[in-house]
């Protein structure tokens, strides 16, 4: 069941990302040539190889969108479309992860959901976009979405690469 698809429209607008959050999440804006750009993230060992796992069965097509890889070139990261659907792998744990307002549903700055087997912590950018990480899984997977009617149709599309390459489990 997609738990964002039923609440995400009038969660997502009271959502609001701090300043500090909102700088390292934009890391990855367009340049002056209009190509995607990303920070390429520095995993462990364990999900380095995960996160090449990853690369190797993420699909062709997100949300409509053709695989268009960002600058630098990483197998750490994966881009779709334009304005760019940014997907970073091995990224560390985002500080609301942990938050125990999330879990309850009580913090108006994020949102914990699933979509198709996979868990997700989603938080508003400041652009209007939006910000999904995996949890309970082995590597933190980091996708952003640019603002748009519906995000979960991008979720959707990377469910099943991320069970089939990110075992469920605990970060390290």
């Amino acid at each position: 069941m997609n738990s964002f698809r039923h609440r995400h429209r009038s969660v997502f607008r009271m959502v609001r990302l701090p300043a500090l959050a909102l700088l390292i999440t934009v890391a990855g804006c367009s340049s002056a040539d209009d190509s995607a750009s990303a920070a390429v993230p520095s995993p462990g060992t364990k999900a380095m190889e995960l996160c090449r796992n990853l690369d190797k069965v993420l699909p062709a097509k997100v949300d409509g969108e053709l695989r268009e890889d960002p600058e630098p070139a990483s197998a750490l990261t994966a881009g779709w479309g334009s304005p760019a659907i940014i997907l970073r792998c091995g990224v560390p744990q985002p500080p609301k992860m942990i938050d125990p307002k999330v879990a309850d549903g009580r913090d108006p700055d994020a949102v914990a959901g699933g979509v198709n087997g996979v868990d997700w912590l989603m938080e508003e950018r400041g652009d209007g976009g939006h910000v999904f990480t995996t949890a309970n899984r082995e590597a933190y997977v980091e996708v952003r979405v640019p603002e748009g009617p519906d995000s979960s149709g991008v979720l959707i599309d990377l469910a099943s690469a991320v069970k089939k390459a990110i075992p469920e489990g605990i970060a390290s």
